[in-house]
């Protein structure tokens, strides 16, 4: 029988702790919280018998619903969840799910996307794997276990040719009333900066202290608040903005991603993304930042990230020793 206690609060805190998995709930009464601890432990001790016949997409629905949901990436976890629940693999019941059918489904993929997307969906894949096994007690044991993970593909070398900036600029026109207008504006202004196109979006005005040159970002990818200094550059791009925006550049992420994509493609250009505006800013920034000053500006934590983003060419290193 689990632990029974009660709480300051008058209610019952019933705890479990069997094979390895652990559960707790509070109830009102000692008998619900008895009857339910009681009911916990046989669903635990019976979990391969029980869970057996519950499908892998309805595992994957469920942590979508609970988890995903409660997360910073929600949108991208629950887009790709849905993709998932399309393939054979999630009629897949979770008694007879194996590594084969793991490594059915990557093979698969690898055939539809690059190795690195085939990665960060095992990666997803693994979260609600693990939870099945450790917290909700639906699992024995982690198919994915032993499945072996596509190598990392080598990181982006694309920078921006001059002739391509031009072709954008004037493909984007320069009303800045315009969204694809102040898309290719918010992507200048990620060359200067190195901001992803998630923080310039999500930029307000209150934000911005062009006096002081600086940027406050109190919400990004690694979870960590920075303050930005902008080149004259980017305060000037900044104050060329039209006002009555809602934020600075008036644009969501997915926003700019999309109309980016769509102004590439009528330019002619080729190849060439959003992000990589980071990949030419860090290139650009390191001629002129100590490493430290370089990683605190972009948000890396470990400068070793960098290395992933410094795309300049033995040419130009050439010309530095001189």
């Amino acid at each position: 029988m689990g632990s029974i206690s009660k709480l300051p609060s008058g209610k019952w805190r019933a705890q479990v702790a069997k094979n390895g998995v652990r559960r707790s709930k509070a109830f009102a009464t000692k008998t619900a919280a008895k009857d339910w601890a009681a009911r916990q432990e046989y669903l635990i001790e019976n979990a391969g018998d029980v869970n057996s016949r519950m499908l892998f997409g309805d595992l994957l629905d469920r942590y979508a619903r609970e988890v995903s949901t409660h997360k910073k990436g929600a949108r991208w976890e629950i887009v790709r969840i849905e993709r998932m629940k399309r393939d054979p693999v999630a009629l897949v019941a979770l008694g007879d799910l194996s590594a084969t059918d793991i490594a059915r489904w990557r093979d698969k993929r690898l055939c539809e996307v690059m190795g690195a997307s085939v990665r960060r969906e095992m990666e997803l894949l693994s979260g609600p794997l693990r939870k099945a096994r450790l917290e909700w007690g639906l699992m024995s044991h982690n198919p994915m276990d032993g499945v072996r993970v596509p190598k990392q593909s080598p990181p982006r070398d694309r920078l921006p040719k001059d002739a391509e900036i031009e072709a954008l600029r004037i493909s984007a026109g320069d009303d800045l009333s315009n969204a694809t207008a102040r898309a290719f504006h918010a992507w200048l202004f990620s060359i200067e900066t190195a901001m992803r196109a998630g923080e310039v979006a999500g930029l307000l005005p209150e934000h911005v202290d062009l006096a002081a040159r600086t940027a406050w970002l109190p919400d990004t990818k690694n979870g960590t608040a920075r303050h930005v200094p902008l080149s004259r550059e980017a305060v000037r791009l900044i104050e060329a903005l039209p006002g009555g925006l809602d934020g600075v550049f008036g644009l969501t992420a997915s926003n700019i991603s999309t109309l980016f994509a769509k102004l590439r493609k009528r330019a002619g250009v080729d190849g060439l993304t959003y992000h990589d505006s980071r990949h030419a800013a860090i290139t650009r920034l390191a001629k002129k930042l100590h490493v430290l000053d370089l990683a605190r500006m972009v948000g890396h934590r470990d400068i070793r990230q960098l290395q992933a983003y410094y795309n300049t060419s033995a040419s130009d290193i050439a010309k530095l020793l001189d």
